[in-house]
């Protein structure tokens, strides 16, 4: 593969900071500039050809370049380019996204709130539960309780849902009020010989002592991912989400299923709720909502937390809390074709399969010595990564095989993700047999070259 660094590298390099990148290790290295896409394919700046097995972020469902989302922006571009939802604004795409929104949830809901990312979409979700709970004349009910490994966002307050160290470090935040409840991964936090079962009773029973200490009437809502995805592809355990929830609901603490990353297809349903069997009274969704054409995310609130705003919002005047962009009628077009697309193509059912054979053709590795784990559901997966299979001990510093490991993939024409050890897999869903088996053979390749690097 060419590597030469280009001219538009070089601008890069001195104009852009990057999110999620070590600036110095950038002014050394630069980027790796994407010029276009093709199915679950991005191809760089120099012809090269890059199997994507992170659908970009986590998101784009229907991998690059479908130009049936790419002419209904043009559509929608030359109709109506902009308009916004402020002061009894609306328009056709909008409407018609939130009414299909309504209609697809797996538990009853009442409105929708347009916001442009999952940040901004947990975000707000925080300041309506803080406004809530005002109207409700509950002013002291204001913590919230998220999970170690959970991501939540990367906004002041999304940040301080997020239990990732490197969203937080240098940035002062966990804020006050927010509590974390210990991450629900067998694999790594289960007590020797505790099954699945007695682990999510040990979770509950420590969600339910930490609600009692801080006082019920201070918590406000329990947030969570169905499954985790960047703190590492967690799955819960088995009676994990039922047992939570039957705290919550002793206490009357709302429950917010943040679906940005499980939503539509992703772990094999239309929604991660569920495949967990959750009943959420508030939904966050965004990537797939648009397979990240444009920028996009919701908000699904229950009629119980919908009235307690509306109230609030008589007596004020109005809802003081919104954005320029959120709903906006190009990226709320892509988002309505979007959704036919995976309806019309069937492409829950076809992740469902297509996840089964990632997971299926993985477990070949399954006694490698530098394998701990293969975990997922649906089609999202992960490989854990260890230089101990006993101890499950990484290898010198924590993510250092990670690192390796992705780097390698991507010489082997292969785009993923490391989170520490844990390589992630997560392609569109568009993505067919041959595609996911060389996904496989490709991380094959690089666990040989990561093997023979630990190996001198």
């Amino acid at each position: 593969m060419s590597t030469t660094r280009s001219s538009l590298a070089d601008k890069d390099m001195r104009h852009q900071l990057h999110p999620y990148t070590n600036a110095r290790a950038h002014e050394e290295q630069g980027p790796l500039v994407i010029e276009r896409g093709d199915g679950v394919f991005v191809i760089d700046e120099h012809g090269n050809r890059y199997l994507e097995a992170m659908a970009g972020l986590w998101s784009t469902a229907l991998g690059f370049s479908n130009k049936r989302l790419v002419a209904a922006a043009e559509k929608q571009m030359s109709t109506l380019p902009f308009y916004h939802l402020f002061g009894h604004k609306a328009h056709a795409p909008s409407i018609e996204l939130a009414e299909r929104l309504i209609n697809m949830a797996p538990v009853p809901m009442s409105k929708v709130f347009f916001t442009n990312s999952g940040s901004e979409a947990n975000d707000t979700v925080i300041k309506l539960l803080w406004y809530l709970n005002n109207s409700l004349g509950k002013p002291g009910r204001k913590k919230l309780i998220s999970r170690i490994g959970g991501y939540h966002g990367i906004t002041l307050a999304s940040a301080s849902l997020t239990g990732l160290p490197a969203n937080q470090r240098g940035f002062d935040v966990p804020l006050p009020g927010f509590l974390h409840v210990g991450c629900p991964h067998h694999y790594r936090h289960a007590l020797p010989n505790e099954s699945e079962e007695q682990f999510a009773d040990r979770l509950a029973l420590e969600l339910d002592t930490l609600i009692l200490r801080e006082g019920p009437e201070t918590i406000a809502a329990f947030v969570g991912e169905p499954l985790m995805g960047a703190g590492g592809v967690i799955v819960p355990p088995r009676t994990y989400w039922e047992k939570i929830q039957n705290v919550c609901r002793k206490h009357d603490i709302l429950i917010v299923a943040d679906e940005v990353i499980c939503g539509f297809g992703r772990t094999g349903n239309m929604f991660g709720s569920q495949t967990f069997s959750i009943k959420p009274d508030i939904m966050i969704l965004s990537k797939q909502l648009s397979s990240s054409y444009l920028p996009i995310s919701a908000i699904l609130l229950n009629d119980r937390v919908y009235q307690g705003i509306a109230d609030q919002t008589k007596s004020f005047g109005a809802l003081g809390h919104g954005f320029t962009g959120g709903g906006h009628p190009v990226a709320a077009a892509v988002a309505l074709e979007n959704l036919k697309i995976i309806d019309e193509e069937n492409l829950v059912d076809h992740a469902a399969s297509m996840g089964e054979l990632l997971r299926r053709e993985l477990q070949r590795f399954s006694d490698h010595p530098l394998v701990g784990e293969i975990r997922g559901a649906g089609l999202i997966a992960a490989v854990e990564l260890v230089a101990d299979r006993t101890t499950k001990a990484p290898l010198d510093v924590p993510g250092t095989l990670g690192r390796h490991l992705a780097g390698r993939a991507l010489a082997h024409g292969m785009i993923t993700r490391n989170m520490g050890d844990a390589i992630a897999f997560c392609p569109p869903l568009i993505i067919n047999a041959d595609e996911v088996r060389s996904i496989v053979e490709r991380f094959g390749s690089a666990l040989d070259d990561t093997s023979k690097w630990v190996n001198g």
